[in-house]
């Protein structure tokens, strides 16, 4: 595969939102078909997308290797031993360890591979409800200043920090926006539109949904979102309302609190809902 094409595929793996893995030799000793520099691409389903080692004896346990580096995040640096079915069987019989992988071939050298996966990048999705919200502002600020990719949803956004990206409608599209699990959704539509966001995302398998609300609203939009037969997992999984609980009064505050149970969500640790401020004042907008 040509450089440009090679290139190409990566684009494309990455514009899917899917992990994928590059595998890249970077050292050889004795008779190998690969050379340094040679490259893989395995895709999210364990596929070889694209590159090649020279031949199929190597790829198979490169793709396994890869597989588990998507699930971990962690790169790995793996050596394959070409051995003959005599070898083969010595150095799987002497407990060799997770980085050392023996494959019967006839080629007799040893590969020493690099395996990195590529993850998506961590989104910070706001949904607006148009008109100028400090929270949204503040948020973008600071879900930028985090490194997270800020994707602002709204329709007549109001916003002195630009997001990322920003699309000027009003229920975001879940399959238009490749939503998943690595994104974080925040809810700020103040009533008018909580139950059909809701609705929207209510498929899709993200990690973290927030609604900003008073406990009141987010009661009687959990009712509606069941009347609408919205499962209760998602239902019970909502944060609403969201934001941990640090006396949260001005709109950064609120913000803050907001962003700080999203990265909690981000590291798996668990952060109670609710940002004690149930008094939640105009420059938010109205949240009953």
């Amino acid at each position: 595969m040509r450089s440009h094409e090679f290139s190409e595929r990566v684009h494309e793996l990455a514009a899917r939102r899917r992990p994928f893995a590059m595998a890249t030799v970077v050292r050889t000793e004795g008779s190998t078909l690969a050379r340094r520099g040679f490259k893989l691409l395995i895709a999210h389903d364990g596929t070889i997308a694209g590159g090649t080692f020279g031949g199929g004896c190597p790829e198979g346990p490169i793709v396994a290797v890869a597989e588990e580096a998507m699930r971990t995040g962690e790169s790995r640096l793996v050596r394959v031993h070409l051995v003959d079915a005599k070898g083969s069987l010595a150095g799987m019989t002497t407990d060799p360890g997770p980085d050392e992988i023996y494959v019967e071939t006839d080629c007799g050298g040893t590969l020493e591979v690099h395996v990195e996966p590529m993850m998506p990048s961590e989104r910070l999705v706001l949904v607006g409800q148009g008109g100028r919200d400090d929270v949204e502002e503040s948020l973008v600020r600071f879900g930028r200043d985090l490194e997270f990719e800020v994707v602002v949803v709204d329709p007549a956004p109001r916003l002195s920090t630009a997001p990322d990206r920003l699309l000027t409608t009003g229920v975001p599209d879940p399959v238009a926006l490749a939503l998943g699990d690595r994104d974080s959704v925040v809810v700020l539509t103040k009533g008018e539109r909580d139950v059909a966001v809701l609705s929207a995302l209510s498929g899709t398998p993200l990690r973290f949904v927030g609604l900003l609300a008073s406990r009141h609203r987010a009661e009687k939009d959990r009712e509606q979102l069941r009347a609408r037969g919205v499962g209760e997992e998602f239902v019970a999984s909502l944060r609403a309302p969201v934001g941990v609980d640090i006396g949260a009064r001005t709109p950064s505050e609120i913000a803050l609190s907001i962003l700080a149970e999203v990265v909690a969500a981000k590291y798996g640790h668990g952060a109670a809902g609710g940002s004690g401020r149930r008094d939640e004042h105009s420059r938010a907008g109205p949240t009953d």
